[in-house]
């Protein structure tokens, strides 16, 4: 009981000690009346014998509204498999790498294989808004 009581303690303390401007709330500044998505689908094929162990979805945002990251959907005869956010630079830039094979003593084993449709979402500054670039 007491082992319980002092765990609790030691997970709850420095939470309650964090500023309250530290805590993980996104920031977007851009309002969201004044924020629409782009949605982007694109054929994706992991070979059976990648070369590397890892797959990257990667691109550019035009005019992304700020504070929202891209949301990427990758789907096998749709079927999800894999989601992910992958934040945007202040150059419109994003990326997220990906797993597609592991290896565990020696043994390779294909996490993705075949073909996929990779479903990505953006979120800009609407054009037709009084919103401007940031």
């Amino acid at each position: 009981m007491v082992l319980s009581v002092l765990a609790m303690t030691v997970l709850l303390v420095p939470s309650l000690m964090l500023p309250a401007s530290q805590a993980m709330v996104p920031t977007n500044l851009v309002p969201e009346s004044e924020v629409v998505m782009q949605k982007v689908v694109i054929p994706m094929h992991i070979p059976s014998n990648p070369k590397l162990p890892f797959g990257c979805v990667w691109g550019t945002v035009q005019n992304a509204a700020h504070g929202y990251p891209v949301e990427i959907e990758i789907y096998k005869n749709g079927k999800p498999v894999y989601f992910a956010q992958a934040n945007v630079t202040s150059d419109g830039s994003y990326q997220k790498y990906f797993r597609v094979a592991n290896t565990v003593n020696g043994h390779e084993t294909n996490i993705f294989e075949g073909d996929y449709t990779v479903e990505i979402f953006k979120y800009v500054v609407n054009s037709t808004s009084s919103a401007t670039k940031i």
